[in-house]
């Protein structure tokens, strides 16, 4: 009897800089695509009422996190307001070994290095603002960032506009629905090829 092979899973991955409406449309394309889950992330921080285990986040301890860094266990992670965050290579594995397609939230280093471990095995998309003068606007429409804060996001977002040009497929979120249906097209018939 021939054991019939499972097809495995395949990885997109969204980076924007701060205020381009990535998670909407993020949430909107997980939607509209079966068999995709959206990537869940590991951190040192503590659970908050309501969080789970391996659905919000994998809790891990500073120990655990910084041992699994020198392991070379994380596709990428980060260190912003005294916690560590990342991506975990073996959950990831786990995921796409399933037959499940994942969608994962990366910033553009993270994006690259994906690629570099995966690459016939995903796709990297950058939604990129109209202009910088609408990120500006989209950011202080928020009402949550004052002046310093505001500064720091333009300053990040022009960073990760420089590096737009090294991803698959590049997207202008200038109207939502017509950003949402173009990414679901791309994911779409990049799912197709086999």
């Amino acid at each position: 009897m021939v054991e019939e092979r499972k097809q495995r899973g395949k990885l997109i991955v969204f980076s924007a800089p701060s205020g381009t409406g990535k998670s909407t449309i993020a949430k909107l394309v997980l939607e509209r695509i079966p068999n995709m889950r959206f990537s869940v992330s590991a951190t040192t921080r503590q659970k908050r009422a309501g969080e789970a285990e391996g659905l919000t986040y994998y809790f891990l301890s500073k120990e655990a996190f910084e041992e699994k860094i020198c392991n070379g266990g994380f596709i990428e992670h980060e260190y912003f307001f005294g916690n560590h965050y990342g991506t975990l290579l073996d959950k990831t594995y786990e995921v796409i070994d399933s037959g499940t397609n994942m969608l994962l939230d990366l910033d553009v280093k993270g994006a690259l290095n994906l690629k570099r471990i995966f690459p016939d095995n995903s796709l990297l998309v950058f939604i990129k603002p109209p202009g910088m003068d609408v990120l500006k606007q989209r950011l202080q429409g928020r009402e949550s960032e004052d002046e310093e804060s505001l500064n720091a996001r333009m300053e990040r977002a022009r960073l990760e506009l420089g590096y737009s040009d090294r991803f698959d497929q590049v997207i202008v979120n200038d109207d939502l629905e017509t950003a949402v249906e173009a990414v679901t097209a791309i994911i779409t018939k990049f799912l197709s090829n086999t």
